[in-house]
């Protein structure tokens, strides 16, 4: 290490300084303006910068072999990206650079960027700005503004091109697409996106978030890591509250003012809790809420939801292991072509069917008679079944045994996004078999199974909590990679 080097922690704790800096510089200005109408000057916006994260590569001999899926150079280089909330990101970014200069001997440093910092960004109640008079077009002549130009996944997606000369990149997303998408989860979600857990698990019905909160207050009654449940609005049900008090925070919670309500588990002990999220029905949401979430890097996110059943022999309740999508639902088509296969995560998988076996107790052929492994369709439709002439060659072809609008769309994004991800659907209705969703078809045994589905879920997560070192698998890692994950 040569002397301006920095370790991992003095690099991050550098990260958390600058970009302190220049929000509160922005923060200032803006205040100020509000006040005055006084402009910032030339110096005063030249602050206005994320600060950037600059990681040298100098191979000397033979790369390193390292099995790792991420936290891995492609070759000797210079690699940056612009950072944002590095104060909330610290731990990740201290994982990621301590395995680069332990197993590379990588050089770190830390400068302001070119990149200017959005003042939407820094505000904390942005649709408020016409209270004061103060348009959002009036804003952006005087300070930096939010340009589609900037943000993109072109990184993701394998089409970025790096310049002769300029460095390449060391993580898929920078500071202004990650800050771009934070914003969008607290208007999606109805929570702030600090609160999000690093395991999520996505629903399309609103039974499996009440029984998510029951859970979690449960977890808050007991001893145990669990310290608080985040809910839509902005509201907290703590540790230690009464249980009177935390039912009727629960039971007031605006969860419907949001379009995907979101509900946070945390933890004190550093494992990191679970998120839930109605997602509602549909690819188009699946694809919104997971290009957002992705930019904090879970560990896995889980679909946990509600399917059709294509088997006779399938009754309703039974549950769905996918192990392959039949993706008809068209929104990623210009991404990640159906004709790209998106493979099974081992490890998810066997922590799936290992979770549905401790749940309902049944194992061997008692478990398969209930929970079937097969390819799901994902279609874009909701009213398919009105195409059946057309549909029923390829649902044949494909073998499906199942049939729904969000696990293909979800299942590609994080094979897209580098985010493990898997799929548990129970089967609400039959629809090639006379057994269609009517109202109050629902009975006392598909109640049951909505419960039971949710613990297999979150018993799943516990799982991997306990065995993610190795979850964060090769299969999401193209040749051409950013070192961080």
């Amino acid at each position: 290490m040569k002397d301006n080097d920095l370790t991992p922690e003095a690099a991050v704790a550098a990260l958390i300084d600058l970009h302190a800096r220049a929000t509160t510089s922005l923060k200032e200005s803006l205040d100020r303006y509000f006040r005055t109408r006084a402009t910032p000057s030339a110096e005063e916006r030249s602050l206005f910068r994320y600060p950037e994260l600059v990681v040298t590569y100098e191979a000397q001999g033979l790369q390193p072999n390292i099995s790792r899926a991420y936290a891995k150079f492609t070759g000797p280089g210079v690699y940056s990206t612009t950072i944002t909330q590095p104060s909330h990101f610290a731990p990740y970014l201290v994982q990621q650079l301590r395995y680069l200069v332990d197993d590379y001997g990588a050089r770190i440093r830390v400068r302001p960027s070119l990149q200017e910092i959005p003042y939407p960004y820094v505000l904390d109640k942005g649709d408020d700005l016409g209270a004061g008079g103060v348009s959002a077009a009036e804003l952006a002549l005087h300070f930096p503004a939010p340009q589609l130009s900037l943000v993109g996944d072109e990184i993701a997606d394998g089409t970025f091109s790096a310049t002769v000369g300029e460095p390449l990149p060391l993580s898929l997303f920078d500071a202004v697409r990650i800050d771009y998408s934070l914003k969008r989860l607290q208007h999606y979600t109805g929570t702030h996106w600090s609160q999000t857990q690093p395991w999520i698990l996505l629903t399309n019905y609103h039974r499996y978030v009440d029984q998510f909160v029951q859970w979690g207050l449960a977890r808050l009654r007991e001893s145990g890591p669990y310290d608080a449940l985040h809910l839509p609005g902005g509201v907290v049900i703590r540790r230690g509250m009464g249980e009177a008090e935390a039912q009727a925070i629960s039971d007031n919670s605006p969860w419907h003012r949001f379009q995907m309500p979101a509900y946070h588990l945390s933890r004190s002990d550093g494992q990191g809790g679970t998120t839930l999220v109605n997602i509602g029905v549909g690819p188009s949401n699946a694809k919104t809420i997971t290009d957002h979430l992705a930019v904090l890097r879970p560990h896995c996110w889980l679909m946990i939801g509600h399917c059709g059943g294509l088997r006779q022999s399938q009754r309703i309740g039974d549950y769905v292991l996918a192990h392959a999508y039949l993706r008809q639902d068209h929104i990623l088509d210009s991404l990640v072509p159906p004709d790209i296969p998106i493979p099974a995560l081992a490890e998810i998988q066997v922590a799936l069917q290992a979770a549905a076996a401790d749940v309902t107790g049944e194992k061997g052929e008692a478990l398969k008679s209930r929970l079937r492994t097969g390819t799901v369709v994902t279609n874009d439709d909701r009213n398919w079944e009105l195409r059946w002439t057309p549909e029923r060659k390829r649902i044949n072809l494909s073998r499906a045994i199942a049939v729904d609008m969000e696990s293909g769309t979800i299942a590609a994004q994080g094979y897209r996004l580098r985010v493990p991800y898997g799929t548990l659907l129970c089967v609400s209705d039959k629809p090639l078999h006379g057994e269609i969703k009517l109202p109050g078809a629902a009975n006392a045994f598909y109640d049951r199974a909505v419960g039971e589905h949710l613990l297999i879920g979150l018993a799943a997560v516990e799982r991997l909590r306990k065995e993610r070192a190795g979850l964060h698998s090769r299969k999401l890692r193209s040749f051409d990679e950013p070192p961080f994950r």
